[in-house]
């Protein structure tokens, strides 16, 4: 398990300001493959969706095999998409709980940009060093570190998705 990387991958639209875009650094970085292209994405991936029905959790590892995706992307274009997206049988889980700690969201649960997306599911999934590599690339790294940490030990070792749902309910005011 230590040592070993989830794929990542990225459905870019052209949709935000490219300086700001994590996405795109990650790229630079080489640490995502960029799609702008939803026929590129894996089938079968884990798929980091605000709206699903489930909570990202441990018991997720064998999808992140087949990748983990990101849409960057507005909303409008979110809601194109995601009925494109049912060929792709992709695993569509949400985030718990946690704190934004990028620059135009800080402090505000839930408010992720890609990067801190890719960051939260990767430490929950137990990909930890791929987790804090990412981080790594930006000046918020740390400080979502210490902004979760202690939801993120929680998630980290839960069972399932119900339990990541009951062990929320601590973290959340």
């Amino acid at each position: 398990m230590e040592g070993e990387k989830a794929r990542l991958y990225v459905y870019h639209a052209r949709q935000d300001d490219p300086k700001k875009c994590t996405a795109r650094r990650m790229k630079q970085f080489g640490l995502v493959t960029m799609y702008e292209s939803i026929e590129k994405l894996p089938f079968g991936a884990i798929l980091l969706d605000p709206t699903a029905g489930k909570a990202i959790s441990p018991a997720d590892r064998q999808y992140a095999q087949k990748g983990i995706v990101v849409l960057d992307c507005t909303w409008e274009e979110v809601e194109r998409v995601f009925p494109m997206l049912k060929v792709k049988h992709m695993e569509n889980r949400a985030l718990p709980y946690m704190l934004a700690a990028n620059p135009m969201n800080y402090g505000r649960p839930f408010m992720f940009n890609s990067a801190e997306a890719f960051v939260a599911a990767l430490y929950i999934l137990g990909y930890k060093e791929q987790a804090f590599e990412v981080a790594s690339r930006f000046k918020w790294g740390e400080t979502f570190f210490a902004l979760n940490r202690e939801p993120l030990e929680a998630y980290a070792a839960a069972k399932d998705s119900a339990d990541i749902i009951e062990i929320q309910k601590e973290f959340m005011p």
